[in-house]
């Protein structure tokens, strides 16, 4: 299939994704159709699919690029020396790599529903296995002593949850900077994990 006049795939098609983000974030990946995106886009709509099979490909495509870009950016974080030390170093990662992209937080969280049950599965993989480096950081604190903790599953998922929150209230610029919010929620987390 030929490529529509002036158009530069390796521009095109980051330009799509890009569109397909911000409209999903905004209207939810249900009430936006491919149209939609051609016209943010500024091309037609049969152009697409020079880029993207389907829509929901292009939904799997951005969750699953979001997912990979959080674990690549985890795994390169230097190692720490005991688990109080690693969960701190979570807590910190989490807040300011997920404040930096609000949109692909809301798609990753909101729109998990609207995936095949395939696509779902993978990406459901890899949000675990992120999940999976907490509950290994709150199982090592606890077998050390350092974490009381009932369920590391449990207290993996409420961590999580805590810090997600971040997302929907933060604004720079407001009553606290980033530091003193970090701070804040690091406190709480350790708390209650704490022994």
């Amino acid at each position: 299939m030929a490529r529509t006049q002036g158009s530069h795939s390796d521009i095109t098609g980051p330009r799509i994704r890009q569109a397909a983000l911000a409209l999903f974030a905004r209207h939810g990946y249900a009430a936006v159709s491919m149209r939609q995106i051609a016209t943010e886009v500024g091309v037609q709509a049969g152009a697409l699919y020079n880029y993207t099979p389907d829509k929901q490909s292009l939904l799997y495509r951005l969750m699953h690029e979001h997912m990979q870009e959080l674990l690549l950016a985890y795994d390169q974080l230097e190692p720490t020396e005991n688990a109080q030390d690693a969960l701190r170093c979570f807590v910190g990662f989490h807040i300011r790599y997920h404040l930096q992209r609000p949109d692909e937080v809301f798609i990753a969280y909101m729109e998990l529903r609207n995936l095949t049950p395939e696509n779902f599965a993978e990406i459901e993989a890899l949000r675990r296995k992120y999940e999976n480096s907490l509950e290994a950081i709150l199982r090592d604190g606890r077998r050390a002593g350092v974490f009381d903790i009932a369920d590391t599953k449990i207290a993996t998922l409420a961590v999580i949850a805590m810090l997600n929150g971040v997302m929907t209230w933060y604004r720079s610029g407001g009553r606290l900077s980033l530091d003193e919010v970090e701070q804040a929620y690091w406190d709480m987390v350790r708390r209650s994990v704490s022994s």
